[in-house]
């Protein structure tokens, strides 16, 4: 843990490691704390946000969800965490690249436009982690990935398959897995859908751990499930908050009740360890319906998560360079 001198680490701070300490309630709100920079020299993770929300089937409002989960990470940044016991960016190296950037006026311009957004950050040797937005951004970013590691396991939290029957080319927050099987750029065979609760006849091969399956069996038994089914394959992980019960995540557009809770989707990413993961997203955030921002800090929560998950093994780069 760095303990800061300065306020505003977001944009004064030049360390790529360490956190710095600066009062929850100010200062300015990146990912974390994280620098603010589009220079990915030695960055293990790039933050980004999507804030693109025209797909949406029912409430808007997600193209705001950067900006939530962006504040909510506020409360976060104090070096170890719970049950970890490390600082994440001790081991990590990570920023927050800003957002992309699409034309809203041309809504047909936004899927090239994310796509292009991960590329740049993929091919500059970092990992994405995007914050969405609707959840049909996920398409584009899994073809930016597709792109760089070929066909992928999906390992899906939601409480919709996202897979229903569409035409060619359609922009909808309930379609995109659909496309990205039918382009070849996922195997529904080494795929996994997590919290499912609403009905779909045809599950295009992806195994469902639906949300009742969740509840009667425990998280430890969907880890056991999603190691088996991924296995080696590279995969991508996708967090759609609404896989939560609105008890714990109001604050989304297509909310469903009976869904996971907080600790049981924070239980079950802690257990991924042992996957071959290129990339992660999370979406849905709409902080207009949340309350009290428990949304967002749940969606916080869950990327502070994956990246502890995915630093539980490396050497604490602060200790390194400063002889420890």
């Amino acid at each position: 843990m760095v303990q800061s001198t300065q306020s505003d680490n977001a944009f004064r701070s030049q360390e790529l490691y360490g956190t710095g300490i600066e009062p929850t309630f100010s200062g300015a709100l990146s990912a974390f704390r994280r620098r603010y920079t589009r220079d990915l020299t030695n960055v293990d993770f790039a933050i980004t946000g999507i804030p693109f929300d025209t797909a949406v089937t029912n409430r808007p409002g997600s193209r705001f969800g950067p900006r939530g989960v962006r504040a909510a990470t506020a409360q976060m940044t104090w070096g170890p965490v719970w049950p970890w016991g490390f600082d994440p960016f001790a081991r990590v190296a990570a920023v927050d690249y800003g957002d992309c950037l699409f034309d809203f006026g041309h809504p047909e311009s936004a899927p090239p436009a994310i796509e292009a957004h991960a590329s740049e950050i993929i091919d500059g040797g970092s990992e994405v982690i995007s914050i969405g937005g609707d959840h049909f951004v996920t398409l584009p970013l899994l073809r930016a990935h597709a792109k760089k590691y070929g066909k992928l396991a999906l390992i899906h939290f939601d409480a919709h398959s996202d897979t229903w029957e569409t035409d060619d080319g359609r922009v909808d927050h309930g379609t995109m897995f659909r496309h990205a099987v039918m382009e070849g750029i996922i195997d529904p065979a080494t795929s996994v859908q997590i919290g499912i609760r609403t009905h779909n006849s045809d599950p295009m091969g992806f195994t469902w751990l639906d949300a009742e399956w969740v509840h009667a069996n425990g998280a430890d038994a969907v880890i056991a499930q999603v190691k088996s089914i991924v296995a080696d394959t590279r995969a991508y992980l996708t967090f759609d908050i609404d896989c939560l019960d609105p008890a714990f995540a109001p604050g989304t557009g297509t909310p469903v009740s009976g869904g996971l809770s907080t600790a049981q989707a924070q239980r079950i990413i802690r257990g991924l360890g042992d996957i071959d993961f290129v990339g992660m997203d999370l979406v849905e955030v709409a902080p207009d319906y949340d309350h009290a921002e428990v949304t967002a800090l749940a969606a916080s929560h869950l990327i502070y998560d994956y990246l502890c998950m995915r630093a539980q093994h490396l050497p604490d780069k602060t200790q390194e360079s400063s002889g420890i």
